[in-house]
């Protein structure tokens, strides 16, 4: 089988629904437009509207230490600003995050899911030019790489280990298919093509206990880190590329 894009996705709001895409164009130097554009933060934590520079995931609200989330549906639409939350099939939430009232509607919203104490809401981090990845604290660079999974690697380490494993608990940007397992490593350092992108792959994707929540239920259910240590002695599943040289790409575009 050819390696190919077998899905592709964007994560509006960290910690919350992949949001599929047929096709995106990406830029050089630039991550996934609009991924990880807006967070939680943790009210009285080291985030601070119109900062410039990157701080640890942990002070976001997200699935290291928040699994609830994962049981919301939630959508973006990054034209209008609308922001819907589902639970079941059922709408709880609908705002528009360009308003203040549909702000304080989000803020009001997540701190009820969240049990905050009162008075207590998470603070809505959304500032020009920003993304809050997982590698934005490294450096400004770092902040624009796109997360990259193998479904091979996925696959292999469901079948060593006796589990099921959804590829969403990996939360990536781009699913590829037709590689050997663990092929992507040898990619780490080199230049190549998705679609008409050129990329280059900056690092491998250690991973934390965000992965341990089952998608689907938002149950932390199993130790990803620890399957992935005893398994195959790294914490890795997946990896990073910047983008060199811009394009459009789009689900099945090849791997060249």
């Amino acid at each position: 089988m050819t390696a190919h894009v077998d899905g592709l996705f964007v994560h509006p709001v960290k910690g919350m629904t992949p949001q599929p895409l047929d096709r995106v164009t990406l830029t050089a130097g630039r991550g996934v437009p609009h991924d990880r554009t807006i967070a939680l933060a943790r009210p009285g934590g080291a985030y601070e509207p119109g900062m410039q520079h990157g701080i640890s995931k942990s002070e976001f609200y997200v699935l290291v230490a928040e699994e609830r989330l994962a049981a919301l549906t939630t959508h973006l639409d990054p034209a209008t600003g609308e922001y819907t939350v589902d639970v079941r099939g059922h709408r709880v939430l609908a705002a528009d995050l360009g308003t203040a009232e549909g702000v304080a509607q989000l803020r009001e919203f997540y701190a009820r899911v969240l049990d905050l104490p009162p008075g207590t809401e998470p603070v809505l981090a959304r500032d020009p030019g920003r993304r809050y990845t997982d590698t934005a604290h490294s450096s400004d660079e770092a902040m624009e790489w796109i997360s990259v999974l193998n479904l091979a690697s996925v696959r292999d380490l469901a079948q060593r280990t006796g589990t099921v494993l959804d590829p969403h608990r990996f939360r990536a940007n781009v699913h590829l298919d037709g590689l050997d397992a663990w092929a992507e490593l040898d990619l780490v350092g080199r230049e190549f093509s998705l679609g008409g992108v050129r990329v280059r792959g900056t690092s491998p994707t250690v991973r934390c206990a965000a992965t341990e929540v089952d998608p689907a239920t938002g149950r932390r259910d199993l130790p990803v880190p620890q399957l992935l240590s005893r398994t195959y002695g790294h914490e890795v599943m997946g990896f990073y590329v910047e983008v060199v040289d811009g394009g459009d790409l789009a689900v099945g575009d090849t791997l060249e």
